[in-house]
């Protein structure tokens, strides 16, 4: 896999940016291929801008074409087309999505998404700690980046989930964003004391059931992990599902008591495309026909999950 560990420009995706980057880019593909026109289309400046097109990749709302020109997805379509389930984000539902499509990026996976999500396995998260295996990691990859890079990478993660506080401890509106920080995927547990002698942060994950996951979501979720990562497979284990690489185990932080409970009961909430049968001896998942479940059914429940 090719990790991308910059174009974000430091900022982590905002409330805004992506409905307005939709409707800018139905009226006009070719919005980035000019930065000064693209400036004034959304109203930002023009490292905003080069952000924005950014996350509009990441979560797969367009895609890049010929010629610098961005296609809308069918995702896109369905969240913020004229007809879409949620296009001014004011559903949690969505959020759950939209964190989900940055963290299974398959084509090109941002690089703190995946190696904290998948292959993190400290019980804390400290940002010193990180770095240093981040930089191991980019070695390993035959990356040669910057401490700096690094650094920014980890931040624009990291205030993806958690809002930015001054130094005084208050949290500075301005940076209070990006819409996921709403999901409380992850939370300060304390402070510690560095070598250097200032202090740092401790972060961990919210590994706990996630109620405000709806079913429909999870066995979407399942059907795309399984198309993207074992598409030849006619059967899950519930190990692939529960802490396989890119899994809603995994992705979405869930103990494994919730994620058997979820699929105790897929074949009802997929309306039959998955059943799960457990025993002494196998724990598995099968699927009938397309494994991807429609994206529609995760918003027929009425009214919206706030």
């Amino acid at each position: 896999m090719t990790f991308k560990f910059s174009g974000h420009e430091t900022f982590p995706c905002r409330y805004a940016w992506l409905p307005k980057a939709f409707v800018a880019l139905k009226q006009n593909a070719r919005l980035f291929t000019d930065e000064e026109d693209a400036m004034i289309e959304l109203g930002v400046g023009k490292n905003m801008v080069r952000a924005i097109r950014f996350w509009v990749d990441a979560v797969g709302v367009a895609e890049p074409t010929k010629g610098g020109a961005y296609a809308i997805t069918p995702f896109g379509e369905a969240i913020f087309g004229r007809s879409g389930f949620d296009p001014f984000l004011e559903d949690v539902r969505t959020l759950w999505l939209i964190h989900w499509q940055l963290s299974t990026n398959s084509r090109q996976p941002l690089f703190a998404w995946h190696f904290l999500l998948n292959q993190w396995q400290q019980p804390e998260i400290c940002r010193e700690h990180v770095l240093e295996v981040f930089a191991r990691e980019a070695a390993r990859l035959d990356r040669e980046l910057s401490r700096v890079t690094l650094e920014q990478h980890f931040d624009a993660f990291l205030h993806s989930y958690v809002p930015t506080r001054s130094r005084k401890g208050e949290v500075q509106e301005d940076n209070l964003d990006c819409p996921l920080v709403e999901l409380e995927l992850i939370h300060k547990i304390g402070e510690r004391t560095m070598e250097s002698g200032g202090r740092e942060a401790i972060y961990a994950f919210r590994r706990e059931d996630k109620p405000d996951l709806p079913p429909s979501l999870f066995a979407y979720c399942v059907g795309d992990f399984w198309a993207q990562w074992h598409a030849g497979e006619q059967t899950l284990s519930f190990r692939d599902v529960s802490v396989g690489v890119g899994s809603p185990g995994q992705i979405f932080k869930l103990p494994e008591a919730d994620v058997r409970h979820r699929l105790e009961a897929i074949q009802v909430d997929s309306s039959g495309h998955f059943a799960y049968r457990e025993s002494t001896a196998i724990q598995h998942l099968t699927r009938s026909g397309d494994c991807r479940t429609a994206l529609a059914r995760v918003y027929e429940q009425e009214g919206a999950i706030v």
